[in-house]
């Protein structure tokens, strides 16, 4: 029976991915390393920025140090929050569904952005004090697919009011969050907000959706 439900943030919540595209070919650009739209929807769509430079620089054969690394991940994420101060759009019917959601389920959010990223726009959705917990790139070592970040958020949930892993729901649109979210026993509905259905179905997720448009909260509570 669900008790939880974990919502991933860029493209679950928030319609962003456009602005994290751009945000990253524009830093890669200034650095003469070319990136396609294309490339970063099949290669980096689902990582945290530190791992998406580190695949970037491997790919271009170029030596990347914790210094430049640490440079670019900052440089990338002023950028992001300059477009979406112009351009903030959430998933349709995102907002109504987690407030449904936060009348049946303790409610959680497992996210590759930096905290700072999601407090902002967050504050701009008054959506931020519907969940319990938050977990950011931030907070663990391994983006995924690893599972660490859904582990971390099992763990916050239980340090308040213990749960079962398999009373936790997560909700997702990238593959690397699927593989995640099921690395760490939990079901995973996903989304086709960056992925047609057909890209998702058979790789184990318990239901694929288009949006949250038409979907109640309730059809989670059995998985």
């Amino acid at each position: 029976m669900t008790e939880a439900v974990l919502f991933d943030f860029n493209g679950v919540l928030v319609d962003d991915e456009s602005q994290h595209c751009e945000a990253l070919q524009r830093v890669l650009a200034d650095e003469r390393i070319t990136l396609t739209r294309d490339q970063y929807y099949a290669q980096y769509l689902g990582l945290d920025d530190r791992t998406g430079f580190v695949e970037a620089y491997r790919r271009a054969q170029r030596t990347l140090t914790t210094q430049l690394l640490k440079h670019l991940v900052t440089k990338k994420s002023r950028l992001y929050l300059e477009l979406v101060a112009t351009s903030l759009r959430l998933v349709e019917g995102a907002p109504e569904f987690v407030r449904d959601a936060a009348q049946r389920f303790r409610l959680g959010l497992v996210s590759g952005a930096l905290r700072r990223e999601i407090d902002h726009v967050l504050s701009k959705t008054g959506l931020a004090d519907r969940f319990e917990i938050i977990i950011a790139a931030d907070d663990v070592p391994r983006c995924k697919p690893d599972p660490a970040a859904y582990v971390a958020a099992h763990q916050a949930f239980t340090a308040r009011l213990p749960i079962a892993v398999d009373d936790c729901v997560v909700i997702e649109d990238s593959l690397p969050g699927l593989q995640a979210a099921r690395g760490a026993g939990m079901a995973c509905v996903m989304l086709t907000t960056n992925h047609p259905a057909r890209t998702l179905e058979g790789r184990g997720a318990a239901l694929v959706w288009d949006s949250f448009a038409g979907h109640s909260a309730s059809e989670l509570a059995d998985l």
